[in-house]
């Protein structure tokens, strides 16, 4: 009996290690020979019914065609020694002749075909004083292009290209994003050539960060790296939604924190850029100043709503309407300014030499005024 045992144990773990190579080196032969599934159950989409495939394949067909590479050259300094690292110094050593040398420097980004007639939305950090841009399409051509006109308060510029045959992104008519949207970023990283990185809409609406003076970001998970500068956040559809144009990181490369331009702003941004050639924005000529819970007490406010005027800019429209250091502007033209932010934002799309009424606080008393637009200055981005 215990012979019988031991040859029916040995034959069961046989049986058992030739069932394991089977499986793991020709599964094929189960499937064919062993084991036919059930068919599957199609719903009326046409999916079965387990749900659809977690492919992303079309949307980016869509999109693909329409996000280039951008190369661009541009003449820098560079020293022939090593200079002082005390400023001053520095900038004395680098204005001698003979110490420094001016040589050709090479830079990548990406951009997104936006109109068949050869526009071309992009970062304006990539293309920034470039001496020259080249272009290459995701179907191998490569051209030159020239820059219509930039906004760098948005970090946005406009290019043209004279190819024919271009495959323009469509954008999302609906702006129907929310926070948990499948969004892909799709680019040249590191130069690698055309990528798409998959994630998610992780926040709408960032601000305050410092990257440009006007800010309304979305935030994504998506893999954005040194290269993605200017290419497109598309939705699961291939529609353009945003322009991906900085990241968070202590490393240079992704964290899962990057941030896109909304595709609505780059659109009205690209629309005056073509029309006028710059982006024309409201201005009252004062540096706003956001209102703490500290200068509320001082101040004897019930909140933090408005803004206080740090300064006001010699000759410019506050200035002549009377504006001083120290006013608290609550309204205008009867909408309450929460913070300088909203501030900012309010008074970009008046027009220049139109009115604005003002609620102010001057001295613990409230009054009116009207303030005359200007047209806010051409900046020079900040970096």
């Amino acid at each position: 009996m215990h012979r019988l045992w031991l040859v029916f144990a040995q034959t069961v773990t046989v049986c058992l290690g030739i069932l394991f190579i089977v499986t793991t080196l020709r599964p094929d032969w189960l499937r064919n020979g062993l084991y036919t599934p059930a068919p599957a159950q199609v719903t009326t989409a046409g999916a079965a019914a387990h749900g659809p495939s977690a492919s992303y394949a079309e949307a980016v067909a869509r999109a693909a065609p329409a996000v280039v590479n951008i190369y661009t050259t541009k003449a820098v300094e560079v020293p022939l020694i090593p200079l002082p690292s005390d400023p001053e110094l520095n900038r004395l050593f680098r204005g001698l002749p003979g110490l420094t040398q001016r040589r050709q420097s090479g830079s990548l980004g990406s951009g997104v075909v936006v109109r068949s007639d050869g526009y071309i939305l992009t970062n304006y950090h990539v293309v920034e004083a470039a001496d020259s841009i080249r272009v290459a399409l995701a179907d191998g051509r490569e051209t030159d292009a020239r820059v219509v006109g930039a906004d760098p308060e948005t970090d946005l510029a406009v290019l043209k290209i004279g190819l024919p045959k271009l495959q323009a992104i469509s954008f999302d008519a609906d702006e129907s994003l929310r926070v948990g949207d499948v969004v892909l970023a799709i680019g040249n990283p590191f130069g690698v050539g055309q990528t798409t990185t998959l994630g998610i809409v992780s926040a709408l609406g960032r601000n305050r960060l410092g990257i440009n003076i006007y800010e309304n970001f979305i935030q994504t998970d998506a893999a954005i790296n040194p290269g993605n500068s200017g290419g497109a956040l598309v939705d699961a559809h291939g529609r353009l939604v945003g322009i991906n144009t900085a990241i968070y990181s202590e490393t240079g490369g992704s964290l899962g924190i990057g941030f896109a331009i909304p595709a609505k702003t780059a659109e009205r941004i690209m629309s005056e850029i073509i029309e006028r050639g710059k982006v024309i924005r409201g201005w009252l000529g004062i540096e706003p100043q956001d209102i703490s819970a500290e200068l509320m007490r001082a101040f004897g406010l019930e909140n933090q709503n408005g803004v206080i005027v740090a300064g006001v800019l010699r000759g410019g429209p506050a200035h002549r309407a009377g504006l001083r250091v120290g006013d608290i502007i609550l309204r205008m033209d009867d909408e309450i300014i929460p913070d300088s932010i909203g501030f900012l934002n309010a008074i970009a799309p008046k027009k220049p030499g139109t009115n604005v009424d003002l609620t102010l606080l001057r001295e613990g008393r409230k009054y009116e005024t009207k303030v005359q637009v200007g047209e806010r200055p051409a900046a020079v981005r900040r970096r």
